[in-house]
């Protein structure tokens, strides 16, 4: 049934008595999120349950405007308060494949201390172990190594020397080797014209007893190059001693400290056996000694003692609670970190020190949030993070790789232990395509936080718009307080983008634009608070910068150039009105319908 309507019918008012107050200044700001009661459940569901699997991931849906990500930041901001704070995260060398780095897990704020704890170890390193060197006890016991095998091997040369004399020969050392000179009956040395007097026969009985001497030479030197290695092996054994006993009390002082944290501790050992492995680094007192190449400059050279020294990724000394960490862009290298590259002379190298975290890393033991139009416009990001989700670790790969390409051997790090909420933020429309095209998606996001972009208008709605504007103030201190009848105004707009006299609208980033306008407005005109006039005037200033277009086509009807009939009946002709959205603008066009008829040949 038509019936007509006046203009009060076409918009429910707000009263201002309502409310009791005179301005937002006298009521308690906002605490909660209003209006979306069926997403936050659904929020507390996700979070609540904690899956092995990591199923329980959650995708919240909602249109533009609904506040969606100042309400998860908001939630997930108390919710993870009440959380364990995560451990830091470090990576260290690995003394046993450089090229597969460790990582190690330490109590919040323990990663900055290890990595000062070994920086500071190194330094006093450098300056202790050069000391035991230079130490009169390790002198004299490396005196006394030197002298006894010095004493072999005279004893093995005069041996060698006595065999020789028997068989006719004396031994000349040479600097390029041992010559073997034949002996007279006298014990002096033939010369070449009476060796060259000999019969043949004697002649060849000198040639075979040389080669019995030089028999006993190669067996000579062969016995002295053992005695050699013997004693190298013993100044070694006496130089791991000596600095294990200097070092050892430091790496035990460390140990004590992170006793609780098994893989700390193997770093702390392994790094020990390698000092007492490499001292040679340690005995110039740590200073460069780079190799001297063609050009006139030194060669390129790492630090030997950085392997020694450790690279904190996550340092969660700060964090109360579990990290909620917002990835406003999800590229690949953003989410799983990178590994960079150093180039000398043209060489591209690099170590372990050179891991850089990503987001996941950062919110690894919290929440990590993601926006779906970022994360989904680089399919890489979407199929890597799927993967890290099943296989429940973060690995950090080259994304060439990844795709099939070959890329030169470089580090590849000790995947970490996933443990994390994963939460993207996106429209209605992409969940929908989610959900029927990805297979692995509604296994891996079981839960759907649904934002509304309306509630109902109801006198706690109203109030709490008021609490919600007061929220604002505080946020913002240049924004002025609203009274009554400013609150009331809002509440009108906001039942006015609901489109419906019995709802308010839950998209909050509407009006917050409108305001932030007219506190400007009111603070222009030299005002304390914000008025209903103050809001009017920032939505007919809003109007006009938008409204070129309507404007336009109004002025078109009134000059006569779409016509349009106002007054009057007319057979076959009626007005319809046609809504157009320009960008964040609405506006309804009026049109002329008419309908023509005439007989037909029936």
């Amino acid at each position: 049934m038509v019936k007509e309507l006046n203009a009060d019918q076409l918009r429910r008012t707000c009263d201002p008595k309502g409310f009791g107050f005179e301005t937002t200044a006298e009521v308690e700001p906002l605490d909660r999120i209003i209006g979306q009661d069926r997403a936050i459940e659904a929020l507390r569901l996700g979070l609540g349950i904690k899956d092995r699997k990591n199923r329980y991931n959650i995708y919240v849906a909602g249109g533009t405007g609904t506040g969606k990500m100042s309400a998860v930041e908001y939630f997930l901001s108390h919710a993870s308060k009440d959380e364990p704070t995560p451990p830091d995260l470090c990576y260290v060398h690995n003394f046993e494949n450089p090229y597969n780095p460790h990582y190690l897990e330490l109590t919040a704020g323990m990663g900055v201390q290890l990595r000062d704890d070994m920086q500071h170890l190194i330094t006093r390193l450098k300056v202790e172990i050069p000391k035991v060197f230079e130490s009169d006890e390790f002198k004299a016991r490396s005196k006394r190594i030197n002298e006894r095998f010095t004493e072999k091997r005279s004893a093995l040369s005069d041996a060698m020397e006595e065999k020789a004399r028997e068989l006719g020969f004396a031994i000349q050392r040479t600097p390029i080797g041992i010559n073997t000179l034949p002996l007279q009956e006298k014990g002096e040395p033939l010369s070449q014209e009476e060796y060259a007097a000999l019969s043949e026969e004697k002649r060849a009985e000198i040639r075979e007893k040389q080669s019995k001497v030089q028999t006993i030479i190669q067996e000579n030197l062969q016995a002295m190059a053992r005695i050699e290695e013997e004693r190298e092996e013993e100044i070694k054994k006496l130089a791991k001693e000596a600095v294990l006993f200097t070092i050892e009390p430091r790496f035990n002082q460390l140990k004590e400290r992170y006793g609780t944290l098994e893989r700390v501790v193997g770093f702390l050992e392994d790094a020990k056996h390698d000092i007492v492995e490499n001292l040679g680094q340690f005995k110039d007192g740590g200073k460069d000694t780079a190799p001297k190449g063609p050009l006139p400059f030194p060669m390129p050279q790492t630090d030997p003692f950085k392997r020694y020294y450790v690279n904190v990724l996550v340092d969660n000394s700060k964090t109360e609670g579990a990290p909620v960490i917002v990835e406003q862009n999800a590229t690949y290298t953003n989410l799983f970190g990178s590994i960079e590259r150093r180039v000398q002379m043209g060489v591209a190298i690099t170590d372990f020190s050179m891991i850089k975290p990503g987001s996941l890393h950062r919110a690894n033991g919290g929440y990590l949030v993601l926006n779906a139009n970022n994360l989904f416009r680089v399919g890489l990001s979407w199929e890597a993070l799927k993967i890290a989700i099943k296989r429940r670790e973060i690995r950090i790969e080259d994304p060439l790789q990844m795709l099939g390409y070959a890329t030169s051997e470089g580090l590849k790090p000790e995947p970490v232990p996933f443990h994390m909420k994963i939460v993207i933020i996106g429209n209605p429309q992409i969940y929908q395509l989610l959900h029927y095209y990805d297979e692995d998606f509604p296994k891996l996001f079981s839960v759907k936080s649904d934002f509304d972009t309306e509630m109902d208008r109801t006198p706690e709605h109203e109030r709490e718009i008021a609490r919600f504007l007061r929220a604002r103030c505080e946020e913002e201190p240049a924004m002025l307080p609203f009274d009554a009848t400013g609150v009331a105004k809002v509440v009108e707009y906001s039942s006015e983008l609901a489109g419906d006299q019995k709802k308010l609208s839950c998209r909050f980033g509407n009006l917050i634009s409108i305001i932030k306008e007219a506190s400007y407005w009111a603070r222009q005109e030299g005002s304390t608070h914000v008025t209903a006039e103050h809001v009017r005037i920032a939505l007919h200033k809003r109007d006009n910068r938008l409204n070129l277009v309507e404007e336009k086509i109004q002025e078109m009807i009134a000059r006569g150039q779409l016509l349009v009939d106002t007054q009057g009946e007319k057979i076959g002709q009626v007005n319809g009105l046609a809504v157009l959205q320009l960008g964040d603008y609405m506006f309804g066009k009026p049109s002329r319908i008419t309908a023509t008829v005439h007989t037909g040949k029936g």
